[in-house]
C-alpha cells in the first residue's frame, strides 16, 4: 500500500546538537551526539544507523532535508556539503530548512502555543532570531531571521521564547514568565523533517547543486577594539 508521506532523510549540525532523521512510512527515525568537532565524523554514521533502524537503504529517500542556516559557519557547511553529496550520489532534490523555523516548530510540539520566537545564541553578544504563527497547519513567517543584540529582540506578551539564547543572554528575557520559556529547544532533524514534508508537499526543494547555508553574519570574530566598544569581554 503506497504511504502518502514521501520517505526522507534530514541533518541539522548547526548547534553543537548533531542530530540525523529519517522519515518512512510516517514513522520517524533519528539519532544524535554532542561535540561541535565532531559532528562531520559523527553524521554519516548516524545517519546509517537511523537507515538501518528504518529498514531502508539511502537510495530508498525521495528527497534529502538539511538545516540551512543561521547557526555555527562551520555547522551548516557541514550539512549543507554532506546533503549535496549524498543526494548526488542518488539523484535527489534537496529542502533547505530554517534552523529558527525548526527550533519554532519544536517547542509548539512542547506546548509552547502557535506564536514562537525562536532565538539562537550566535555569541559576541548577538543572537540570531525570528518570530513564526501556526495556523491552519502550516507557519507563517512574522519577522524574518535577523542579527541582533539579544536585547533588541521584540518580545511580547503573545509569544513564547525558545533557544539557547534565552540562557546565554537572561537579563534581555528577564520579564518572560516561566510557561513562556523554552530554553531547551535546539535544532533538530526530527522537525526539520516535519518541516521538509510540509515543504515537498507545495512543491518545494531544489537541485543538490543549488543548496546553500543561510548566513546572517559575514564576520567570525570581532576585533579586540570591536570587543572592548561592545563590552563583550576578550
Amino acid at each position: 500500500m503506497h504511504h502518502p508521506l514521501p520517505t526522507l532523510a534530514a541533518i541539522d549540525t548547526s548547534t553543537e546538537l548533531a542530530s540525523v532523521a529519517v522519515l518512512h512510512l510516517g514513522e520517524l527515525f533519528t539519532q544524535q551526539s554532542t561535540g561541535a568537532t565532531t559532528h562531520s565524523a559523527t553524521v554519516l554514521p548516524m545517519l546509517q544507523r537511523a537507515l538501518e533502524d528504518a529498514g531502508i537503504a539511502l537510495a530508498d529517500c525521495d528527497a534529502f532535508a538539511y538545516g540551512c542556516g543561521p547557526g555555527s559557519f562551520t555547522g551548516v557547511r557541514t550539512a549543507c556539503g554532506l546533503v549535496q553529496g549524498l543526494a548526488f550520489g542518488v539523484q535527489r532534490n534537496v529542502v533547505p530548512v530554517v534552523t529558527l523555523l525548526a527550533m519554532a516548530d519544536a517547542a509548539r510540539m512542547a506546548g509552547a502555543g502557535d506564536e514562537v520566537i525562536a532565538v539562537m545564541d550566535a555569541r559576541m553578544g548577538e543572537v540570531y532570531w525570528a518570530r513564526y504563527h501556526y495556523q491552519d497547519t502550516s507557519w507563517r513567517t512574522i519577522s524574518e531571521p535577523a542579527l541582533s543584540r539579544a536585547e533588541q529582540v521584540a518580545t511580547d506578551s503573545e509569544a513564547a521564547v525558545c533557544g539557547n539564547g534565552v540562557l546565554a543572554y537572561p537579563e534581555a528575557f528577564s520579564g518572560l514568565s516561566a510557561e513562556r520559556r523554552y530554553p531547551e529547544i535546539l535544532p533538530h532533524a526530527a522537525s526539520i523533517a516535519r518541516l521538509a514534508v510540509a515543504a515537498i508537499a507545495r512543491g518545494e526543494g531544489v537541485h543538490a547543486r543549488d543548496a546553500q547555508p543561510l548566513y546572517l553574519r559575514n564576520k567570525v570574530a570581532l576585533t579586540t577594539a570591536e570587543r572592548q566598544a561592545a563590552g563583550v569581554a576578550s
